[in-house]
């Protein structure tokens, strides 16, 4: 699609003004119009933001500016879903901050014309990452769905505030549904559960942590730590780092986070856990909150959920099921039996901006008991929860969280939910784990890449080392690993550079760097499968 300066040629609008009147109405006005109009198209060099609505007689102008908008915006989009493009062109930050051929990054203290912002528009693009490439493979959360970012395109057009109906009525009932739906297939029966959508998993876990603590020790909140003996919570030594900051933020301190150990597979080990919460009874300490992961960062493992619930229940402990990224697989009808149990938990992280594929940032927590989010969280602010509003109050949920300005995440999830149904998230899913599964076999056949483990995955993470002809056949030694160990990040530094693919590396306990994939782009075809084999072959085929 291309938009000649903001869509249309003076030529073509007076020709579909010939059209649409009569021949003998007079045009004398419209033609003034369509002058002045093509005069505002051919000048942005010339306009400034304040030219633009609401200023008066900024109509055209805001128009034109912002189909002009919309011209970069989908020309990147061509060009992010064409996999003979770069998903990136490297800088180092050093050159961003002194400058790139007229890309300054430094803030005037005049306004720019918006031919320059356009200018700007194009190159924070071009000097971007494209994450919906078919070859981005780096994070869990990849791709660019183009219903979801038409959603993001009206939230921000919309630009409210979803703490009350007042301001966000439609958003508001929106994320009600929502949640009820994701209450609904997690097990839980909808009247009773709660939730509410928060910035990233990271703070969906802070929450599951924060309201179990409240749960046990509702005194916490008006009279603080002070007042409560020393608290530990769990988790596996493989679940995420937000578990840790959530200690730390919350006052409990990470020395009080125990991490349990995990089998060969990576998922949490029952009878260590049971282990631990005796030895730390024995010291005095007081358990309140495990939190299991479903589907871990790097190995994509799923801890058993039903024996995990179990001792929660013999020992009265919260349950907090971090399904984050894999919380979408419950979408599955193949494959959520991975996360059976989880009907058990009483809070669950699930980010939809992850395997959902809805653009960033979407992330919730669900809690089984209703009314627990606001009992722990709210303040009743009489400048916003008044309670003798005209409508029903429940759907003021801003007192629910911690923020007071909450970003509306769920018209995108809506939107895509729409457009896709249950189903076309689960053709969508079962997709990804077949590439996984295909991944997997291909590098098993070659004698040049090592799996992490030789079993299937469970998940659509795939770990594997690559060996470059020179250490093929060297036994495993200390002096090998050292060697194996510089090998991935060369590989990915040159990636970068050329522009060509991205996935992550990382070491994990006694195991030396190794390539992490994971599937959660829908862009990605089997060929570009065989691309990215190929392409490390090719970069590492002489380190």
């Amino acid at each position: 699609m291309d938009l000649k300066e903001c869509g249309y040629s003076l030529a073509n609008r007076k020709q579909m003004r010939k059209k649409s009147i009569h021949p003998c109405q007079s045009t004398d006005k419209d033609v003034i119009k369509e002058a002045h109009a093509e005069n505002v198209m051919t000048n942005l060099s010339n306009a400034y933001a304040s030219d633009l609505l609401p200023s008066k007689e900024g109509e055209d102008l805001t128009k034109c500016f912002l189909l002009r908008v919309v011209n970069i915006l989908l020309h990147y989009i061509e060009k992010t879903f064409d996999d003979k493009s770069k998903i990136l062109d490297f800088h180092h930050p050093h050159q961003l901050l002194e400058g790139l051929d007229g890309f300054d990054l430094e803030l005037s203290d005049h306004p720019e014309s918006l031919e320059q912002l356009l200018v700007d528009c194009t190159d924070t693009l071009k000097y971007g990452v494209k994450t919906g490439h078919p070859r981005y493979f780096n994070q869990l959360s990849s791709g660019l769905d183009v219903i979801g970012l038409a959603g993001e395109w009206l939230t921000a057009t919309a630009n409210t505030n979803m703490f009350t109906y007042e301001i966000a009525p439609v958003f508001t009932v929106m994320e009600t549904v929502l949640l009820k739906k994701m209450c609904g297939i997690i097990g839980w029966r909808e009247t009773e559960a709660d939730g509410i959508f928060s910035p990233g998993g990271s703070i969906s876990n802070l929450y599951g942590i924060l309201v179990a603590r409240y749960k046990q020790y509702p005194e916490i909140k008006a009279r603080g730590m002070a007042v409560l003996p020393c608290i530990v919570l769990f988790v596996s030594e493989q679940g995420h780092y937000s578990i840790k900051k959530a200690a730390a933020t919350l006052g409990i301190g990470t020395d009080n986070v125990i991490e349990v150990k995990c089998d060969e597979r990576g998922k949490m080990i029952p009878a260590e856990l049971e282990k631990n919460i005796l030895q730390a009874k024995r010291k005095g300490q007081t358990p309140f909150c495990v939190v299991a992961t479903a589907g871990s960062t790097v190995f994509g493992a799923f801890d058993p959920l039903h024996d995990i619930a179990d001792i929660c229940e013999t020992h009265k402990l919260w349950m907090h099921v971090d399904a984050a990224w894999g919380g979408g697989l419950l979408l599955s009808r193949k494959h959520s039996c991975k996360l059976s149990g989880i009907e058990r938990a009483d809070s669950v992280t699930w980010n939809p901006h992850k395997l959902m594929g809805v653009p960033l940032q979407c992330s919730a927590v669900l809690t089984r008991e209703k009314g627990l989010l606001g009992a722990c969280n709210q303040m009743q602010a009489e400048y916003l929860f008044q309670p003798d509003k005209v409508y029903n109050i429940n759907f003021d949920t801003g007192d629910k969280t911690i923020q007071c300005g909450r970003h509306v995440d769920v018209f995108k999830l809506w939107l895509m939910w729409k457009a896709k149904g249950t189903y076309g998230f689960e053709v969508q899913i079962d997709r990804y784990m077949e590439l996984a599964k295909y991944f997997y076999k291909v590098l098993k056949k070659k004698d040049n890449f090592k799996l992490v483990f030789d079993a299937e995955p469970e998940f659509t993470n795939v770990c594997f080392w690559y060996f470059p002809p020179r250490l093929k056949h060297i036994p495993k030694s200390f002096e090998r690993d050292q060697e194996l160990q510089k090998i991935a990040p060369k590989i990915k530094a040159q990636m970068i550079v050329e522009g060509t693919a991205m996935l992550s590396y990382q070491p994990c306990g006694d195991k030396v760097n190794f390539f992490r994939m994971v599937f959660s782009n829908p862009a990605t075809r089997q060929t570009d499968v065989d691309y990215l084999i190929d392409e490390i072959q090719r970069l590492g085929k002489d380190l």
